[in-house]
């Protein structure tokens, strides 16, 4: 069965075709370890790990490679302001190298709780700055870079394709610049390969032009090219991404390399909250931390982003995240009679149906709410045999759910990290004499087979018969 993704770069959905089949060249924009990522960046990192887990489903091997932006991200994508390390070095009083290690770490411990795979290769912009210095030689040696008193900068007119992702005109780009930055700049647009550093810039590195330090675009060119070679098959980000980082990062490859270097552009719209945008002002900028505060577990997140397309603007509210949470719940204890059942299945060409239809949903651009619906009817069917409940699992290596899970903690007599915070949740509430939330709390894990015990020394639980 052949899969189609939607390429950015023709604006439609196209037949992927890898270059050299079996293996598939993958590469995600990863963060830029300033701050926490939040929840708009981890939808696009749950996006990033489905459509690897997609692949995979179809035979394919996947070579995953990430970058983690720890130097070079200026707080305009348009080549102004500060490194963005460095303000989070200064705003926690520690040093950009002490910044971007905590936060790469808490990206991962994040990811890992969302069930996202880790790439198989993830590269740091500071290890590999002889590669950028490299490629920036190799512009300017081709005549399609130049030198300012700030930096070096690549002439986007001497690239003729250079707008084609975004749908951008440069002739309207000049007419429409009021106020040049950088006057020294050829074009408005022309952007920063190498920027020479100030003094009092931490984070420098030698240079055929001083000291210096890479430009953000740049990164991704010279680390994409080192760990997939110069034609590999997807390149991902969120949208954001598409009218300056990826249509920089094309031109650059065609610079260095003379052709175009990926195939298929694939990107994740933006997350939403509460209908608008979020922002720091209004106070909505989310992050895993703020999830787990108010007793939500990562995976309901995950479960979240699944029930809209990727390529669709999708609307965070605290509201849909407690259905998704119950709805996870449910799922669960759906399962559960799957689980336990000895009967064989006697429909298998229903199943196969459905495994037909599980297919043809992932393999349209990635339709995972059709999908889900797939898997739901399963769950709500009067067909319970254990291939059933293989076919189930079989979905969950695509959804990332880890439906196995609770029953996996149950054998060992522990409870699971959304348990714990239920109950945690729970006594929060009984603390403010909220009874009807905690009673609330308590008949939810009464279904799922959780007692919960009040004594003078705090509460207690032991698993029991679910209730219905």
């Amino acid at each position: 069965m052949d899969l189609y993704l939607y390429n950015t770069r023709t604006r439609k959905k196209e037949k992927f075709i890898p270059s050299y089949p079996p293996q598939v060249g993958l590469y995600s924009c990863g963060p830029t370890v300033y701050d926490y990522a939040h929840i708009g960046n981890l939808r696009t990192y749950i996006f990033n790990d489905i459509l690897r887990r997609v692949l995979e489903y179809n035979g394919w091997r996947v070579r995953h490679v990430m970058n983690i932006t720890d130097v070079g991200h200026l707080v305009s994508d348009a080549d102004e302001g500060e490194d963005k390390i460095l303000l989070g070095a200064r705003r926690e009083k520690k040093s950009p190298y002490e910044i971007a290690y905590y936060y790469t770490e808490k990206f991962f411990e994040h990811t890992k709780k969302l069930n996202i795979l880790k790439p198989h290769i993830t590269c740091r912009a500071t290890e590999h700055i002889q590669e950028m210095v490299e490629f920036v030689e190799t512009l300017v040696a081709r005549g399609l870079a130049y030198e300012t008193s700030d930096g070096i900068y690549f002439s986007i007119e001497k690239f003729p394709g250079y707008g084609k992702l975004s749908g951008l005109n440069l002739d309207e780009q000049k007419e429409g610049a009021r106020v040049e930055v950088n006057p020294e700049k050829e074009h408005p647009a022309d952007f920063a390969l190498w920027k020479k550093a100030p003094k009092n810039h931490i984070m420098q590195w030698e240079s055929p032009w001083g000291l210096g330090f890479p430009g953000w675009h740049l990164e991704c060119s010279a680390m994409g090219l080192k760990y997939l070679g110069e034609y590999f098959d997807i390149h991902t980000g969120g949208v954001d991404h598409v009218p300056i980082h990826h249509e920089n990062e094309i031109a650059q490859n065609w610079g260095y390399t003379g052709r175009e270097v990926i195939r298929y552009w694939l990107h994740a719209e933006f997350l939403q909250v509460d209908g608008g945008k979020m922002s720091k002002s209004l106070g909505n900028v989310y992050n895993m931390h703020d999830l787990e505060e108010k007793g939500f577990e990562p995976l309901a997140f995950r479960y979240l982003t699944l029930n809209a397309h990727y390529r669709k603007l999708m609307n965070f509210t605290w509201e849909a995240m407690d259905g998704a949470q119950k709805a996870l719940n449910r799922l669960r204890s759906g399962i559960d009679r799957f689980r336990q059942t000895d009967r064989d299945h006697h429909g298998r060409e229903k199943l196969n149906h459905y495994r037909q239809e599980f297919k043809e949903a992932l393999n349209d651009d990635l339709n995972l709410p059709k999908a889900m619906a797939i898997l739901w009817d399963i769950v709500r069917g009067e067909d319970v045999s254990k291939e059933a409940y293989e076919l189930i699992m079989e979905m969950d290596t695509i959804f990332g759910l880890d439906l196995q899970r609770i029953e996996k903690e149950k054998e060992k007599g522990e409870l699971p990290d959304w348990i714990h915070q239920l109950i945690e949740k729970r006594e929060e509430a009984r603390q403010q004499k909220d009874w009807e939330t905690a009673d609330s709390i308590r008949d939810e894990l009464a279904r799922e087979g959780i007692k919960l015990i009040d004594t003078p020394e705090g509460v207690q639980w032991e698993y029991t018969e679910k209730t219905r």
